[in-house]
């Protein structure tokens, strides 16, 4: 039944925001209180769970969220953002501006979290195609899957790490299986934002219209300059990885200042002081609860309560058991590689966290991979990535990342799980079929 409960929450998400125009946050507290209570939920758990779910959720993205639209309204505003498009499509053309963003996506997301990176490059990925005059849909949906990709098959990102870790695979093959199978299946994702995603048209920046942005390239700064509230906080965010933490290094003062300054908040936080250069003159107005910092804040307060909405649903399907119930019941099923794959997209489904569908599959794979023959150390590897790209799908209203992409993305509900939820479906299926051809000829060879 608690399956079924789910079928019938995300139809009546779907229903509630896109047919009848209920706002999204509205809906996603009542479904999971009403999930909640016909799982037969204790109604303390029911409380909790919509407690840590908000909370811990705006913990890790909130303030990246404020800070992120700061950054975005003073890139646009200034300029900045119009005069960085419109260098990037010198070098790359119009009709690539999907292919450019999924690759930027690619590679961020190996340092960055996938929902920091699309908040960091979100100004860059709407004034790119407003400048190409084409839909934002694409672009989005694409950045979003190259920022999937290696999230969930990729170390030093958290869940394979962990993954990894829990079945004592070798890290190296991790990182080199990864980076091959999530490269692979970047490629059907990137056409299926190129031919289908970029048919929907959303426009990028609508309340701004070609005369506009004129008028701001006269006064804008430079290519340069407008990279940097972008560049320095993703850069600041990859020293960090590289470095050793300042708990195996505590007498090292440059590792505690590279730990400090590479946490995201404060790298977002330098980025923002790096946007306040944008302007030719910058003025208190521009800073008041009417100028740009108010109007970006007035957005953030929109998308940081969806967002942790998405958290609270998320979360109370954690908490009602529905993951432990699909593990143990497709434990059962020896399906060889295609196991972890399903196990991790049925547990990803259900509760909404790839990391925690990372983890969570490999704790119920560690004890029975001797047993389906996964012994070796390339197999070990291939059963991490499997459950990697199962993480990957299916990415709808329980998936906090799923708001993240919408709402900074401008679609409804309706056209996230038509473009967003169907790309991460094709990313993680493609992944799955390409693990499976890895594994044939892996055993063919060693045979």
């Amino acid at each position: 039944m608690p399956v079924v409960y789910l079928i019938i929450s995300i139809i009546l998400i779907i229903l509630l925001t896109s047919r009848l125009k209920v706002h999204p946050f509205v809906v996603l507290l009542l479904v999971a209180l009403a999930y909640g209570f016909f799982t037969g939920m204790p109604l303390e758990l029911i409380i909790t769970s919509i407690n840590e779910g908000f909370g811990d959720t705006l913990k890790k993205i909130g303030l990246l969220i404020v800070l992120g639209v700061i950054i975005g309204a003073f890139l646009e505003n200034s300029g900045g953002a119009y005069a960085l498009a419109e260098k990037v499509l010198r070098m790359i053309g119009k009709k690539r501006v999907p292919t450019a963003m999924g690759i930027i996506g690619y590679v961020v997301s190996i340092p960055v979290f996938a929902d920091s990176g699309f908040i960091l490059l979100s100004p860059i990925n709407k004034s790119l195609p407003k400048k190409a005059g084409i839909s934002l849909a694409g672009p989005a949906v694409a950045l979003g899957l190259g920022l999937t990709a290696t999230h969930v098959l990729v170390p030093p990102t958290p869940g394979p790490v962990a993954a990894a870790g829990i079945l004592d695979a070798d890290l190296g093959l991790v990182v080199i299986m990864g980076v091959v199978v999530s490269a692979l299946s970047l490629i059907p994702g990137l056409f299926f934002a190129i031919r289908y995603a970029s048919r929907t048209y959303i426009d990028p920046v609508p309340e701004i219209k070609d005369e506009e942005i004129t008028d701001r390239m006269k006064d804008a700064p430079g290519a340069l300059r407008s990279a940097l509230p972008i560049a320095v906080p993703i850069l600041l965010i990859l020293l960090k990885s590289i470095f050793p933490s300042s708990d195996e290094a505590p007498d090292s003062s440059m590792e505690k200042i590279i730990s400090f300054m590479g946490e995201p908040f404060i790298a977002l936080l330098i980025g923002m002081f790096l946007s306040l250069l944008l302007p030719k003159k910058l003025d208190k107005s521009m800073l008041s609860t009417s100028g740009w910092a108010g109007k970006a804040l007035r957005d953030a307060a929109i998308i940081i309560l969806i967002t942790g909405a998405g958290g609270i649903f998320g979360k109370v399907l954690q908490n009602s058991g529905i993951a432990e119930m699909l593990g143990e019941t497709l434990g059962r099923i020896n399906l060889s590689i295609w196991l972890p794959f399903i196990l991790a997209a049925a547990i990803k489904t259900a509760q909404g966290s790839s990391t925690v569908s990372l983890i969570t599959t490999a704790s119920i794979m560690m004890p029975i991979m001797g047993t389906l023959g996964f012994d070796t150390e390339i197999e070990k590897a291939l059963v991490v990535a499997a459950i990697g790209t199962g993480s990957a799908v299916f990415s709808h209203a329980n998936d906090s990342f799923f708001w993240v992409v919408t709402q900074l993305s401008g679609m409804d509900v309706k056209t996230g799980y038509r473009l967003w939820s169907a790309g991460t479906a094709i990313l993680g299926i493609s992944g799955g079929v390409v693990l499976y051809i890895m594994s044939f000829i892996i055993s063919t060879l060693q045979n």
